[in-house]
């Protein structure tokens, strides 16, 4: 095998792995780059592979940094099979076509307003162009071997991460890789433990967290206590997030914090988010994968005003508090909460609440870091609004819980390549590997490649 590293080599966003295996060509992840302008900017520049040689494409989930490049690389000349699970197919359903939405709706605006320097800007790609890499997918079950040709076959197992995400193992009679994907926690609220990772000559490891451990503090508590403090200052609680996974735990924590009387039940919730209120009806289509009853998805639904149209959207921002708005995208890095910022950040009695990874270069990394202004739309908005942050909400496992997850692999793999962190998460990650399990372990750099033998 031949293993190159287009993605996800040095920072957390634009997953991608080539992997050859005896002459065939599998592309693990197809991602976009979000955050820092020079990483935003490899999106539009040309591929260092030809798309129309790679001959199929196998997701971990769904999440747009690990799909989101999809469409373009179908409009760029590939034509093969995309595999994925079930779950992560009903997702990308929702999740593709509403980032081209979002490319379109920004270029549109930009041209209306003139802030761009293209003229016209125009997309990275469009809602056809979503719908014809929808057309190439194939959905497999979880746990079965499924051959890919040339004596190569991919494994998908449930990791925990978001619904349907998945560690992938490819092997051929010679040698074999796991791809971990976005590890989960082993004590979600919502979700199964990930499953132990699959023996594997190789492994890729994602490090998002490799150099921090999640707050033991109850996010349930946390959750409450910035919401009783805003309820106080009759102010706006704005929780950007992201459309699949926190979006529900949080609705999910929400409808608990109301049932107990934590807080007041006649606080108003929305949703404002569609592709997010999509993606929580899927949750009732795929029981077996997260610890929720009908009744207790039928109730999360319930517990906020699901907003759909941009006239509604707009009527959000003319509303005072005491209220709560959950809407994405998770990084304040573009959708309809960039334009609730624009109306609840410069208030003091506000509160901006961040409960995920912000990639460096992201309006969310700025405004935890302290920024006193953020720039929108072409112009600076001051940030007057409280910053909170619940770390322990996150959906990716912290250090402890990566090393825990290895443990079971009871035959130390020949090498790992630490992927998906910021560099000083990465290389701590790769230290914490080769001090605590005293395996080999390497942090990749862009567009290295190596030989798996």
């Amino acid at each position: 095998m031949e293993l190159t590293f287009l993605g996800a080599a040095g920072t957390v966003t634009g997953s991608k792995y080539l992997l050859k295996s005896n002459g065939f060509q599998l592309l693990i992840d197809c991602g976009l780059f979000q955050g820092l302008k020079q990483l935003r900017l490899k999106n539009w520049a040309a591929l260092p592979i030809q798309p129309s040689q790679v001959d199929a494409v196998v997701l971990t989930h769904a999440h747009i940094d690990h799909s989101g490049y999809l469409p373009l690389f179908v409009k760029n000349g590939f034509s093969g099979k995309i595999y994925c699970s079930r779950a992560t197919h009903d997702l990308c359903k929702i999740l593709l076509p509403d980032a081209a939405h979002l490319q379109e709706e920004e270029a549109e605006y930009a041209n209306r307003r003139g802030f761009s320097k293209h003229h016209p800007a125009l997309p990275l790609y469009t809602q056809e162009d979503a719908e014809r890499a929808l057309a190439l997918f194939e959905p497999v079950a979880f746990a079965q071997d499924i051959p890919m040709g040339n004596d190569t076959h991919i494994r998908l197992l449930p990791n925990g991460h978001i619904l349907g995400s998945a560690s992938v193992r490819v092997a051929n009679s010679n040698t074999s890789v796991v791809f971990s994907g976005d590890i989960g926690r082993p004590n979600d609220i919502l979700l199964h433990a990930p499953t132990p990772i699959a023996p594997a000559d190789y492994l890729v490891l994602e490090s998002t967290y490799g150099n921090r451990l999640h707050d033991k503090a109850d996010p349930r508590l946390q959750l409450a206590s910035v919401i009783n403090k805003t309820v106080k200052r009759k102010g706006v609680v704005l929780i950007p997030v992201f459309a699949v996974g926190r979006a529900q735990e949080l609705l999910y924590y929400i409808h608990l914090l109301k049932q107990t009387g934590e807080i007041a039940d006649d606080i108003p919730v929305y949703l404002n988010s569609p592709m997010a209120v999509d993606a929580t009806a899927i949750f009732t289509q795929h029981r077996g994968e997260h610890k929720l009853s009908p009744e207790q998805c039928r109730a999360m639904s319930r517990c906020a005003h699901m907003v759909n149209s941009v006239e509604e959207s707009k009527r959000l921002n003319e509303l005072k508090g005491p209220m709560i708005i959950l809407s994405a995208s998770g990084m304040a890095s573009g959708g309809r909460v960039v334009h609730h910022l624009k109306a609840f950040a410069p208030k003091s009695n506000n509160t901006i609440l961040f409960v995920g990874f912000q990639a460096a270069g992201t309006r969310g990394a700025a405004m935890i870091d302290g920024a006193e202004s953020i720039k929108i739309h072409g112009e600076y908005i001051p940030v007057k609004a409280k910053v909170e942050v619940i770390s322990n909400l996150s959906a990716h496992a912290d250090y402890e819980e990566i090393l825990a997850w290895l443990q079971p692999m009871q035959t130390a793999p020949k090498q790992v390549f630490i992927t998906h962190g910021e560099p000083v998460a990465a290389d701590m990650m790769r230290r914490h590997v080769e001090e605590r399990l005293n395996w080999r372990a390497t942090v990749p750099e862009y567009l290295d490649k190596v030989t798996l033998s």
